[in-house]
């Protein structure tokens, strides 16, 4: 499942229209959805943007670290969406965070109790992981708000 955000139809560039402006939302499946809100919310210190269910029994939540940032993650249950579309690759994707102050932050995951990884110095930027309540691993890199 993959969602392309079209861009308004004067929006032209030189060879045609452009048709991805931006990534609006990840998708990230899990095994438990209620136990990913809450550690999204709780944890991690999201925001719920939106919880909906379709006619067919789908349930998504879409989160993201602001109500008003631009892209958001849509937590879909993992079995469900398998039986609804099989041989949809359901792995975790790769994703990197940006956090303003990374040491208080590892720190703060630390104390909560949270699978962190080694602080990791490299050219672009400190960076280190975590792991979420089902073992799906993170980055966050430091980055100030610009």
């Amino acid at each position: 499942m993959f969602m392309i955000i079209l861009t308004n139809k004067n929006d032209v560039k030189k060879g045609g229209i452009k048709l991805i402006y931006r990534v609006g939302q990840i998708m990230l499946y899990v095994h438990n959805q209620d136990q990913a809100v809450d550690f999204w919310k709780n944890i991690m210190g999201f925001t719920v943007k939106s919880e909906e269910t379709n006619d067919q029994g789908m349930r998504w939540i879409e989160i993201a670290p602001t109500k008003e940032a631009e892209t958001s993650i849509i937590l879909h249950n993992k079995e469900f969406v398998a039986n609804m579309s099989p041989g949809l690759n359901l792995d975790t994707p790769s994703l990197m965070f940006f956090s303003e102050n990374l040491e208080e932050f590892r720190n703060e995951l630390l104390n909560k109790g949270i699978k962190v990884g080694e602080m990791v110095h490299m050219p672009s930027g400190s960076v280190f992981n975590f792991a979420d309540n089902e073992d799906n691993y993170f980055a966050v890199m430091e980055k100030s708000k610009k």
